[in-house]
């Protein structure tokens, strides 16, 4: 992989007009602030880090997930349905176009891309179709896809958003109606909830929770015991997170994370996206930008670029941040 000093070495050796191959980049290379509300954030971002500006001019960037076979950052454009890949040196450039629906876009389907990515345990990409309405498996060499599910007891699931892969090879993924013109009220639906779920290896498809609004973002901890939840929903922006049993089913869940006064401030965004360090900590995006917690759900500071981010990811080693922030991606280095 690419060690830290070197992505941003790359990156401050350039021009602006350099970082983003075919986009845009407007003003400064870098944007947004860190709010530290406690001193031990500084174990985690050094005081004098800042927010990188990688690429710029995406309808909605969503989905990271960094590449360590090829040492490189996927990232998702559900509008545009493209898949871009960021190279150190080489910007941001089309990698699937197509990404999701590989037909016309019927009526009703707003996004038609893919949005969550995640890398399998055999370097293929693992994805949630929200045009395909489907969870899918792609080979990064050849692009083939292959349906991995999409359905529930026969019914074809909403839009799939949002996922993570646990050491089992069980897939959790979110189903929210995002997908959809008409959201909730789209004759396009054929279940009724928003369901969050768990695709196992062998390809049933189990139910966890259907009581939520709007599930989003999804996350395991470390030791996979425990399973962190974002909840898009204006009334109850919350991270839930759910306690799993030694064969990864729930015995029950809790609040870890309160983002309403965030919300009350008026800060962009929502509970989206999440992931989880390999010490514990939880990077979930909500208003103001990636909330970082304790294992314990202490909030320790706000990585905020002035947008609303949608989701995030760890790379080089585990010491960097992409961030997917509206019609950017940023960076900002991790100790």
């Amino acid at each position: 992989m690419i060690a830290r000093r070197t992505v941003l070495a790359s990156l401050a050796a350039m021009p602006l007009a350099a970082i983003a191959v075919g986009k845009s980049v407007a003003g400064s290379a870098t944007m947004g602030s860190v709010t530290r509300l406690s001193a031990a954030l500084d174990r985690i971002i050094a005081p004098s880090a800042s927010i990188e500006i990688l690429a710029h001019g995406f309808r909605w960037a969503e989905g990271p997930v960094w590449v360590p076979q090829g040492d490189y950052l996927l990232f998702s454009d559900p509008p545009a349905n493209i898949v871009y890949r960021w190279r150190a040196g080489l910007g941001a450039q089309p990698f699937l176009s197509p990404a999701g629906l590989q037909t016309a876009v019927p009526p009703g389907i707003r996004e038609a891309g893919l949005n969550g990515l995640a890398i399998d345990k055999t370097g293929q990409l693992i994805a949630a179709d929200s045009g395909t309405r489907a969870i899918v498996r792609i080979d990064l060499q050849t692009t083939k896809r292959t349906i991995l599910a999409d359905r529930f007891h026969s019914r074809r699931f909403n839009s799939p958003n949002d996922l993570c892969i646990a050491p089992s090879g069980t897939i959790y993924f979110t189903d929210p109606p995002y997908g959809f013109a008409d959201g909730d009220a789209s004759s396009l639906r054929e279940i009724d909830h928003n369901g969050l779920y768990a695709l196992t290896p062998d390809g049933d498809v189990a139910l966890l929770d259907g009581n939520h609004r709007r599930p989003n973002g999804v996350a395991l901890s470390p030791d996979g015991r425990t399973l962190y939840l974002a909840l898009s929903d204006e009334k109850r922006p919350e991270v839930r997170a759910y306690t799993l049993d030694a064969k990864g089913r729930l015995i029950d869940q809790r609040l870890f994370h309160d983002m309403r006064s965030q919300r009350a401030q008026g800060l962009p965004g929502l509970p989206d996206g999440i992931k989880v360090a390999p010490d514990g900590h939880v990077f979930a995006t909500g208003p103001g930008g990636v909330h970082i917690l304790t294992p314990d759900g202490v909030l320790l500071g706000i990585v905020g670029t002035g947008k609303a981010v949608a989701n995030c990811c760890f790379g080089a080693n585990g010491k960097s941040l992409f961030m997917t922030s509206s019609d950017s991606v940023a960076i900002i280095a991790l100790l």
